[in-house]
């Protein structure tokens, strides 16, 4: 039993001193801010605006977990799941979804990928984030349009950083 408690103490103390690094890593900026993350998507979203399409705008963070989303008034449900996927897509890979699409074409390098992590996007409109020194901090993921669009829309929110 007193064997069992100092390893659960042991155990205890390392989670916490792992948490507690993590946490000094973030403050760090080692990944993409909340308010960088809504900078971006204010910015995205005034993009969609004036090409007068409704979008779903994602924003995850080095990690590829979601930092921001929003869903414009009227955009299509179906690409909620769409823009999540590009931007995990776009920091999984460190490449704009489209550049991805690319090399998953039929004899290409890459040809299925899209079927791995769970479900890849492979077509534009995922575009890493990067920081002033050029370090990769999350990314952005736009679906509601073209893919002309989206990728232009996503591009307008990764601008915002710089």
């Amino acid at each position: 039993m007193i064997n069992f408690k100092k390893k659960f103490l042991v155990a205890v103390v390392l989670s916490l001193t792992l948490l507690s690094s993590s946490s000094l890593m973030a403050k760090g900026n080692v990944g993409i801010t909340l308010d960088q993350a809504m900078v971006i998507v204010k910015a995205a979203k005034a993009q969609a605006l004036k090409q007068g399409t409704l979008m779903n705008i994602a924003v995850v963070d080095a990690g590829a977990n979601l930092t921001a989303f929003i869903r414009m008034d009227g955009a299509f449900i179906g690409s909620i799941d769409i823009s999540i996927k590009k931007a995990k897509t776009a920091r999984l890979f460190n490449m704009p979804t489209g550049k991805l699409g690319e090399l998953a074409q039929p004899g290409k390098p890459l040809y299925n990928i899209e079927f791995s992590n769970n479900g890849l996007i492979t077509f534009p409109g995922g575009v890493p984030l990067k920081d002033k020194e050029g370090n990769i901090i999350g990314a952005i993921g736009v679906s509601g349009s073209s893919v002309e669009n989206d990728h232009e829309v996503a591009m307008a929110g990764a601008a915002a950083l710089k």
